[in-house]
C-alpha cells in the first residue's frame, strides 16, 4: 500500500503563501484608493475625475457649454463622463486584484 503522507501539502508553506497573497491584496487595495481616473465627453467639453476611493473628485465644464439653453445636453454629457470614469476605475480594480489573486474571485473585492 502506498504511503500518501509525504505528498500532503506543507501547511506552513500554504499559510505563508496565503499570508503573502493577503499582504499583496492589501497593498493593491491601498494603491487603488490613491489612484485617479479621468474621462471626458462631448469632445472634451466635460471632464470628470474619479478616485479609486469611489468618490467623484472633480467636474470640469468648458465655458462654452454654460448656456442655460443647453442644460439638458450638459447634464447628459456629465452623466456619460461619470459613468465612463466609474467603468475605468472598476476595470482597473479588477485587473489589479486579479493579478494578486490569480483570477480567483473573493466576495466584496
Amino acid at each position: 500500500m502506498a504511503k500518501y503522507h509525504n505528498q500532503q501539502p506543507n501547511m506552513a508553506n500554504l499559510m505563508k503563501q496565503a499570508q503573502k497573497m493577503q499582504q499583496e491584496m492589501q497593498k493593491a487595495q491601498e494603491e487603488l484608493l490613491s489612484r485617479e481616473y479621468e474621462a471626458t465627453s462631448g469632445g472634451g467639453a466635460v471632464k470628470v475625475v474619479y478616485g479609486g476611493d469611489k468618490k467623484l473628485r472633480a467636474i470640469e465644464i468648458d465655458d462654452e457649454l454654460l448656456n442655460p439653453d443647453d442644460k439638458d445636453m450638459l447634464t447628459d454629457m456629465i452623466i456619460v463622463a461619470v459613468n465612463e470614469v466609474i467603468e475605468k476605475a472598476e476595470a482597473d480594480a479588477q485587473t489589479r486584484i486579479g493579478s494578486v489573486t490569480g483570477g480567483i474571485g473573493f466576495p466584496g473585492l
